[in-house]
């Protein structure tokens, strides 16, 4: 079953994330990436990363510059700043929080 995210709160941590571990990306390879890391459960649409990406960027989470991608083509490639690195340790937080309490919720233990 693929989930596709369409501005879906959880998409910024995505792509926080995959910035952290893969360094400078550019949008299309941040894409690619979510969906090979979910094995291709997430599906990431351009719109969506790419508007993503411009809010991360006016947040200062993550900082832009012109580079020349694998294939030859101009593509602006993404990094994470320290602000994005301190935000990414408190949507960690968040959602492990959200994935506790959830699965409180879909599995109560009985006599608790």
């Amino acid at each position: 079953m693929r989930v596709t995210f369409r501005g879906v709160r959880g998409s910024v941590r995505m792509v926080l994330q995959t910035l952290d571990t893969m360094g400078a990306m550019h949008g299309y390879g941040i894409a690619r990436r979510i969906e090979q890391v979910s094995e291709d459960v997430l599906q990431l649409n351009q719109g969506t990363i790419y508007a993503s990406l411009q809010r991360l960027q006016q947040r200062r989470w993550i900082s832009a510059t012109w580079g020349t991608s694998d294939n030859n083509r101009k593509a602006k490639f993404y990094a994470l700043t320290k602000a994005g690195r301190k935000q990414l340790q408190a949507e960690t937080a968040n959602w492990e929080r959200v994935a506790g309490v959830m699965g409180r919720v879909l599995h109560p233990q009985i006599g608790s």
